[in-house]
């Protein structure tokens, strides 16, 4: 392999950085304690965008925001579980019926 291709094999393998909700909160708080945005995406060496989105998610989900793993709370996430809470309420109903049947059939 030449030099130039071992060069681009060892770019290829960068990962992605991952961001803690402490440290997105933080970054937060600075901007909204008076810095720029700006400023604080070239302190941080984050993209404008990427802050401007985190502070979206943090408007729009409150608690919620920045969930873990880097990974955003979003309204997909919010269906599935309640999507999950319908099921179990929906297991519960049918067997509260059944047992109301039967005991309906004891007496």
């Amino acid at each position: 392999m030449t030099k130039k291709g071992a060069v681009a094999a060892k770019t290829a393998v960068l990962k992605r950085r991952t961001f803690t909700r402490e440290f997105k909160l933080q970054v937060i708080r600075e901007i909204e304690a008076g810095k720029t945005q700006a400023q604080v995406a070239r302190e941080y060496q984050l993209s404008d965008n990427t802050i401007s989105k985190w502070r979206r998610e943090l408007r729009q989900y409150k608690d919620r925001a920045f969930a873990g793993r880097g990974n955003a709370y979003t309204a997909e996430a919010r269906v599935n579980e309640l999507e999950r809470m319908v099921g179990r309420l929906t297991m519960e109903n049918d067997f509260l019926k059944k047992l109301l049947q039967k005991l309906e059939t004891e007496s």
